[in-house]
């Protein structure tokens, strides 16, 4: 009886085995193909850019201390 019920409990795990690997394979490759395409298409090329260009947008120079 004990027999029966483990086998029970395998058959349950590798049904579950049976569905969440290959779903964890689809969604890891889809995952990647992203990641490759948006490295592709130039993502990731300037990450320093965006982060300081506040430092360097004014052009003008204020004539009054009053004006920063």
């Amino acid at each position: 009886m004990a027999l029966t019920r483990l086998g029970a409990a395998v058959g349950a795990a590798m049904s579950f085995l049976g569905i969440t690997i290959p779903a964890t394979l689809l969604l890891s490759s889809v995952l990647v193909l992203l990641v490759v395409r948006a490295v592709r298409r130039g993502e990731f090329d300037d990450m320093e850019g965006p982060a300081q260009r506040h430092v360097f947008d004014d052009d003008r120079c204020p004539e009054r201390p009053d004006d920063l």
